[in-house]
């Protein structure tokens, strides 16, 4: 069955850093687009960062841009979240997703997801 498992999430103090990898498995890895997608208690999700199949394509919310870095490997069906400069801010459940290709464009928006993960807690203090 389809597997969206994220690790490396963790209690951190502002200014560090955290490197969140997303393990894929029970669907073609290499054929979806993939995205991290974040929620605080009392919010809703928001997006946070995508990447086409291939890696042609990185796509960021403006709150993390330049601190944040998506990235995949094809190889290990393994999607990454670089996470450098933490702010308070950031603390969230961090849910990783599968994004079909046809619905690349609509990349921003939770529903058009068709598969996620558990998701990985990561605190920030200030």
């Amino acid at each position: 069955q389809v597997q969206l498992v994220e690790s490396g999430g963790g209690m951190v103090q502002g200014g560090d850093s955290l490197r969140l990898s997303c393990a894929a498995s029970g669907f073609t890895f290499s054929t979806y687009g993939m995205g991290w997608f974040r929620q605080a208690p009392g919010m809703e999700r928001e997006f946070v960062a995508a990447i086409s199949e291939s890696s042609g394509i990185l796509s960021y919310a403006d709150s993390i841009k330049g601190r944040f870095t998506i990235s995949r490997d094809n190889a290990k069906n393994t999607v990454y979240l670089e996470m450098n400069s933490l702010k308070f801010a950031d603390t969230a459940v961090y849910y990783c997703a599968a994004i079909r290709s046809s619905d690349w464009a609509k990349r921003l928006l939770p529903s058009v997801y068709d598969y996620w993960g558990q998701g990985t807690q990561v605190t920030v203090s200030s």
